[in-house]
């Protein structure tokens, strides 16, 4: 296994043909080198396949650390090094599901990512609380923002003040919580509702950021667009006065891996 890691840690760091015939390489040494699964996924360029890669990566890492590891070690995952092949394999699944339409799927996939690392390291809750809202189960929603409620992203006041509306309509709490979103990040509504020119996706942002908005946007949009009525409040309310949404660009997607 130790071998086959270093191949992989190899192909990281390198592109193109050499990336994948070093993962190949690994998983002849050891077809148990989750990460090695992993890296073939990130270069396929069709989502099922991507998944069903993830797939074997998820179940080379299961065999790899074996089942009692799993009882020991609950809630210390991503700490230990020997995890994070599985964890990455487990959350690359998870997108695949999301971009093939199983968003019930993969909420399983996240809510055992969290199980396993209640630290979050991956920052699996800002796709899982938007998808708990776009598939309707706000109660769990209102659960995670409780669990992380010092989380810092963007995702957690516009997602707060999303469900304020859901449940309350347009009404001064709700208000004052999309007020308090629109502080923390002023780009994110015009991120969602297309109105913006999108920069490419962004391979960091800080905090309040027009880079953050982008990856905000992508995560939350779904659920705004599946909440009744939520856009035009969102239009009427985070808007500067004499803005339109009538010229709509396209908001970026969440992403995923394929």
């Amino acid at each position: 296994m130790e071998e086959a890691q270093d191949l992989c840690y190899q192909a990281f760091d390198s592109i193109g043909r050499r990336r994948a015939a070093l993962a190949r390489q690994a998983i002849r040494l050891c077809p148990d080198c989750a990460d090695a699964y992993v890296i073939l996924a990130e270069g396929c360029g069709d989502t099922g396949k991507a998944g069903e890669l993830y797939a074997a990566g998820v179940e080379a890492g299961r065999r790899a650390l074996g089942g009692t590891f799993f009882e020991e070690n609950v809630g210390h995952f991503w700490g230990l090094l020997q995890t994070r092949p599985f964890m990455r394999a487990l959350q690359g699944q998870a997108e695949c599901l999301v971009g093939l339409g199983r968003q019930g799927d993969a909420v399983g996939h996240y809510r055992e990512l969290l199980r396993l690392n209640p630290n979050d390291n991956q920052g699996v809750r800002h796709a899982l609380l938007p998808l708990l809202i776009e598939l309707g189960r706000d109660a769990e929603a209102e659960d995670l923002l409780k669990a992380y409620h010092q989380d810092v992203s963007a995702i957690w006041p516009y997602c707060r003040a999303l469900l304020a509306f859901r449940s309350q309509g347009d009404t001064p709490a709700s208000r004052t919580l999309l007020a308090a979103a629109v502080k923390a990040n002023p780009h994110v509504p015009k991120c969602v509702l297309g109105q913006a020119e999108l920069s490419d996706w962004p391979g960091s942002y800080s905090l309040g950021s027009e880079e953050e908005a982008v990856f905000c946007a992508a995560q939350i949009g779904g659920a705004w667009e599946a909440s009744a009525g939520a856009l035009e409040w969102l239009t009427a309310k985070a808007n500067s006065p004499g803005e339109s949404s009538s010229r709509r660009k396209p908001r970026p997607r969440r992403k995923t891996k394929s």
